[in-house]
């Protein structure tokens, strides 16, 4: 049963949708993310929603980042077990 059925979903909601995440440097997201999980710590390079590319360094395995992406490329990725949630 889910109680919240009822409930207009929010930027702010939980996510509801994720997949795992394969970093292009030419293939866009299916979806745009709500955020990304990053389970192997490392480097983590993205376009976001609005454009412009950004390096996230260091990001500890099992991070949550609440960022809206269209893209994580990887050319500058060493993160791995990236997956987008939406």
């Amino acid at each position: 049963m889910d109680e919240f059925n009822s409930h207009v979903p929010g930027l702010e909601s939980p996510a509801t949708y994720a997949e795992t995440v394969t970093p292009s440097d030419s293939v866009e997201l299916a979806h745009i993310s709500r955020a990304i999980y990053v389970g192997g710590t490392g480097d983590l390079a993205v376009t976001m929603k609005e454009g412009g590319s950004v390096t996230f360094k260091n990001v500890i395995g099992g991070t949550v980042l609440a960022i809206r992406v269209g893209r994580v490329l990887s050319s500058g990725t060493t993160a791995t077990d990236i997956v987008g949630m939406y």
